[in-house]
């Protein structure tokens, strides 16, 4: 083997690794953004926005360094992400927005969302990384599960039975309000769930993750927000038409059948009165603004938006320009509108909103395209797993501000990018003729031979 030929492989070797370490550290950095009290600190936010800068610097220096260029792979999300770039950017620019200062700060925030979402559309390519990917986020997702139910049970009204919030909320998890746990276990339910009517594992690992999906469906029920409920039944109605159209065996009904027992279990055995008292009543609790507030919330943002129509008041800026259009009085500090699609309005106008519609068609009907044949096929798999846990927050999102919580909102940036990608790179015929071949029979260079990528 000539010393070329070695310099060559051990050149691939190292841009393996780093391509690996990229892709877990993009992941990385969006798994510790739920455990930081959902990003919304400025430290945690400073963690989230210099990660994703280092993490961009890192796949730059890869395909300058190792591959000796650098490949780009399009995304058609890519570009109504850009024209919403240039809309905060001509809000800051024209001096639309009410307050430039947060306009700004918000900015640099849909910027680190931005470079994640980019990073994952340029590393996560393969079936092999999803499905090691889809392990991690169950473990993690029945973690954290597992943690918000032994808090539930031994709460002291603390973060971690050590923290006390700054200001009042509902505590689950690791979140102030259960309303953004309820988000983020509505991303995180669909992989394990997926996972266990696909033929893409063994029968016991399909078992464990049907239980692993019901305890984390459970504790989203036993958080008590209601718009979790409703997110995830409506993920659920999502996934049985899909095996409706899949015609699915008895075998697969059965296992639903199962999954849904044990969640009414777990509801039955641990949530009890509480939960039926929850689920019935639409009156406050905790600290939870009641539905008469969030009525008068939603019908002054209707006049905020009405008075700066086109490109609203600026990115961030609904707390600050909030008080002088509210109509009733309250001891709340009214941070958010409750709901991301009002708040979008408010604070980016028509075209901001046009943007987010073209944004979500452009989702939809991409993904469609990838779930035809999803048990039996990786990409298929990961995209239905996806656009369940989307579709649960662009549902949750009507009565809530998940996408207002740094941590959330990566992590459905980060979907919808794997979402509305490439179906996962196959290997090539050449590659699988040659690995068919007896050992003599394949070429020396042919093992040997530079990727046409690089």
């Amino acid at each position: 083997m000539s010393p070329s030929n070695i310099t060559e492989i051990h050149r691939r070797e190292r841009s393996a690794q780093a391509e690996k370490a990229l892709l877990y550290g993009i992941f990385g950095l969006l798994l510790f953004g739920p455990l930081a009290f959902g990003a919304v600190e400025p430290w945690s936010i400073f963690v989230l926005e210099a990660g994703s800068v280092a993490l961009f610097l890192f796949w730059i220096g890869k395909g300058t360094v190792l591959d000796g260029q650098i490949k780009v792979g399009w995304n058609p999300l890519f570009l109504p992400m850009g024209v919403f770039a240039a809309l905060i950017v001509a809000q800051l620019a024209f001096r639309v927005t009410a307050y430039p200062h947060d306009t700004a700060a918000l900015a640099l925030q849909y910027f680190a969302y931005a470079m994640l979402c980019f990073l994952a559309g340029q590393t996560l390519l393969r079936g092999a990384q999803a499905r090691s990917l889809a392990l991690i986020f169950s473990v993690y997702g029945a973690a954290l599960a597992g943690f918000a139910l032994l808090q539930g049970i031994s709460s002291n009204g603390k973060l971690y039975w050590m923290r006390q919030p700054r200001s009042g909320g509902w505590i689950y998890g690791p979140y102030v309000n259960h309303n953004h746990y309820a988000g983020l276990m509505e991303m995180l339910v669909p992989i394990p769930l997926i996972v266990s009517l696909t033929r893409l594992a063994p029968p016991k690992v399909r078992a464990v993750a049907a239980a692993t999906a019901a305890v984390m469906v459970g504790t989203i029920f036993l958080s008590g927000s209601r718009g979790g409920m409703i997110a995830i039944v409506a993920e659920l109605i999502i996934l049985a038409a899909s095996l409706v159209r899949q015609k699915r065996s008895l075998r697969t009904a059965i296992g639903i059948a199962v999954f849904l027992a044990i969640v009414v279990g777990l509801l039955v055995w641990i949530g009890g009165g509480e939960l039926s008292q929850r689920i019935a009543t639409a009156g406050p609790g905790h600290t939870e603004l009641s539905s008469d507030i969030r009525t008068y919330i939603n019908r002054d943002g209707l006049r905020m938006f009405l008075k700066k129509p086109v490109l609203g008041w600026g990115l961030g800026t609904f707390p600050i320009v909030y008080p002088e259009f509210r109509t009733f009085y309250t001891n709340f500090f009214v941070n958010e509108a409750h709901n991301d699609y009002l708040q979008l309005l408010v604070e980016m106008g028509l075209l901001g909103f046009a943007t987010m519609l073209w944004f979500v068609v452009t989702l939809y009907v991409r993904a469609f395209k990838k779930i035809r044949n999803w048990p039996t096929e990786m990409s298929g798999a990961v995209t239905l797993a996806c656009l369940l846990g989307l579709s649960g927050i662009l549902v949750h999102s009507a009565v809530d501000f998940n996408l207002q919580i740094p941590a959330n909102a990566a992590l459905f940036y980060v979907l919808c990018t794997i979402a509305a990608s490439e179906p996962f790179v196959k290997p090539a015929r050449k590659r699988r003729a040659a690995r068919s071949k007896p050992p003599e029979e394949v070429p020396q260079e042919s093992l040997h031979q530079p990727a046409t990528n690089f």
